[in-house]
C-alpha cells in the first residue's frame, strides 16, 4: 500500500502538482436481511483501489484506479493533474497548515463481525422475524450488517496514516394494517436500524429477538390509535428523533462547503453565512452541539480524516451560540478558523468532501420522566417515520412512528401519524430541557447522502430526550 501511494504522489508532483495525496482503500461489506420468515438478501462484497487528489495552479483534480500497482497509481495521478489543468478560469486555493503526521488507528473489537458465520447471522434475523409474528402484522423484517475499511493515506507534505475501521449494526421493523390504516414500528431506529464502530458484541447487545414482541405489539396497537391532534403545544422527543433533528437542521447547515455554496446536492446549501460564526443565536442556552470524531463507537470516529488531520473534539454550538463549522483544510483557510478535520470520502473512487463526523447534542440533567413531569399538556414522539427540509435547511417537517399525549406530567393515550414542524433557529430556540447523561444514546446511520457523484457517509449522533415549548404538531401535508 505504501509503495503504491508513494508512486502516485511522486508522479503527481513530478507533473507539476503543488500538493498531492493518495489513498488506498480496501473495503468489505456484508449484509443479511430476512422478510416474513425467509432470507430476502445475503451479500458479501469487496472492493479495492486508489484515489489521487492534486492541486495544480490552484485547481483540484481527482482520479482513481482499481489497479493496486505502480502503473495504476501513476496513471491516476497523471489523469488527476490533467483534470486540474482543464478546469476553466483562474483558481486560487490555500490549505490550512497542519503538521505532517504518521500513525495508525484501529477500531477496538471483541469479536470480529466477519468471523461470525453467516448461518449464525441468518438465524439471528429469523429468530427476531418470528418473534414479531401476529394476526395484524403484515410485514416483518430483520437485518444485520458489517463493514471493514482498511486504508492508507500518503501526502506530498509527509503525512502517512493507516487506519482500519470496523463497524456492524442491526435492526428490525414490522408493519400492521386494519380498516385501511397502515402503521409501522422499528427498533433500534428507523429504516436501516443502527450501527456502531464495534465488534459483533454490539449486535448481540441490541437483543433483537427480545425487543421484537414489543415492536409488534406497538405496531398492532397503532392501527387502533387516534390521530395526533393539530395545535401548538409542548413537544418532547425521544433521543432517536433528536439525533435526526441534529443531523438535518444542525449537521448539514454547518458543513462549510454548503455555507460557501460550493456544495448543493441533496437538499442544498445552508441558511448560515460565514460571518455568523461567533454571533448567530442558533438556539436556547440549553443547546450545546459538539463534533467529536474521538467518540468511542461512533461511525464518524477515526484517528485521522481523509486529509490526514488528527481527530479532535470541536464545539459547534455553545449555549445556543454558533461557534464552529465542519471544515476542510481549504474551507478552514478561507474562513480563517480551524484546520479542517471533517473531510471524508466514500471509498477509493470518490474525492473527500466536508462531512459530519459524530455530531452530538450534549446531555443536560434528569431523565425522560423529569422532562414529562414539567408538562401539563403536550405530545411525546418516538422514532422517525418521515422527514422534509428545504434546501437552506431552514423550514422542516418531521413525522414519527408513534406518539403519546402528555397529561399532567404523565403519558396518556397512544397517538398515530404524529408530525411536527418548525424553522430551525426558532425551533432550537424553544429547547428548554435536555435529559442527562444516563439517558444519552449514540445512534449510527449509514445513508447520509451528499455530492455528485453521490456519496453515502456513515455518521453517528449522540442525544438524549429533549423538550421544546410552543411547537406546531399534527400538521398534514
Amino acid at each position: 500500500m505504501h509503495d503504491v501511494c508513494a508512486a502516485a504522489v511522486d508522479a503527481a508532483t513530478a507533473a507539476g502538482a503543488q500538493y498531492a495525496d493518495a489513498r488506498v482503500v480496501l473495503k468489505r461489506n456484508q449484509f443479511v436481511a430476512t422478510k416474513n420468515g425467509h432470507v430476502e438478501r445475503l451479500s458479501d462484497s469487496e472492493s479495492e483501489g486508489i484515489g489521487v487528489r492534486v492541486l495544480v495552479n490552484g485547481a483540484w483534480g481527482f482520479a482513481a484506479d482499481r489497479r493496486l500497482c505502480a502503473d495504476g497509481a501513476r496513471d491516476a495521478a497523471l489523469r488527476a493533474c490533467t483534470f486540474a489543468r482543464a478546469a476553466p478560469g483562474k483558481h486560487s486555493r490555500q490549505l490550512a497548515p497542519i503538521t505532517p503526521v504518521s500513525g495508525t488507528h484501529r477500531t477496538p473489537v471483541e469479536r470480529d463481525p466477519f468471523e461470525v458465520p453467516l448461518a449464525e447471522k441468518v438465524a439471528q434475523c429469523l429468530e427476531a422475524d418470528e418473534a414479531m409474528a401476529g394476526r395484524e402484522i403484515l410485514v416483518r423484517q430483520a437485518m444485520v450488517r458489517a463493514q471493514r475499511e482498511h486504508k492508507l493515506l500518503l501526502t506530498s507534505e509527509g503525512t502517512e496514516v493507516e487506519q482500519e475501521l470496523i463497524e456492524c449494526g442491526a435492526g428490525i421493523e414490522c408493519a400492521a394494517a386494519r380498516d385501511g390504516v397502515f402503521q409501522m414500528r422499528s427498533y433500534p431506529s428507523a429504516q436501516i436500524g443502527s450501527s456502531c464502530q464495534s465488534g459483533w458484541e454490539y449486535v448481540e447487545g441490541l437483543d433483537l429477538a427480545g425487543e421484537a414482541p414489543r415492536v409488534a405489539e406497538q405496531a398492532a396497537a397503532l392501527v387502533r390509535a387516534d390521530e395526533c391532534p393539530n395545535g401548538t403545544t409542548t413537544l418532547v422527543l425521544d433521543a432517536d428523533q433528536v439525533a435526526l433533528q441534529v443531523h438535518e437542521s444542525v449537521g448539514h447547515p454547518t458543513e462549510l462547503d454548503r455555507v460557501y455554496g460550493t456544495e448543493a446536492s441533496y437538499a442544498g446549501t445552508s441558511f448560515l453565512k460565514p460571518d455568523d460564526l461567533g454571533s448567530l443565536r442558533y438556539g436556547s442556552e440549553q443547546m450545546n452541539i459538539t463534533a467529536d470524531p474521538t467518540t468511542p463507537g461512533g461511525l464518524g470516529s477515526f484517528g485521522f480524516d481523509d486529509e490526514g488531520v488528527s481527530a479532535e473534539r470541536t464545539p459547534v454550538v455553545e449555549a445556543g451560540l454558533l461557534t464552529g463549522f465542519l471544515t476542510s483544510r481549504e474551507t478552514a483557510a478561507r474562513i480563517g478558523a480551524g484546520n479542517g478535520g471533517s473531510m471524508r470520502a466514500d471509498g477509493w473512487n470518490r474525492m473527500p468532501l466536508v462531512r459530519m463526523t459524530n455530531l452530538h447534542l450534549e446531555p443536560g440533567e434528569g431523565t425522560l420522566a423529569d422532562l414529562l413531569a414539567d408538562v401539563d399538556e403536550g405530545v411525546y414522539m418516538e422514532t422517525n417515520r418521515s422527514w422534509s427540509i428545504d434546501d437552506k435547511r431552514l423550514n422542516f417537517q418531521f413525522g414519527t412512528q408513534i406518539a403519546w399525549e402528555i397529561k399532567r406530567g404523565k403519558l396518556g393515550r397512544m397517538l398515530r401519524d404524529a408530525t411536527y414542524t418548525g424553522i430551525t433557529p426558532q425551533f432550537w430556540g424553544s429547547l428548554d430541557a435536555v435529559a442527562g447523561r444516563d439517558s444519552w444514546r449514540l445512534y449510527g446511520l449509514t445513508n447520509c447522502g451528499k455530492g455528485q457523484p453521490g456519496q453515502s457517509a456513515h455518521v453517528s449522533h449522540g442525544a438524549a430526550p429533549a423538550r421544546f415549548r410552543g411547537v406546531q404538531v399534527g400538521v398534514r401535508l
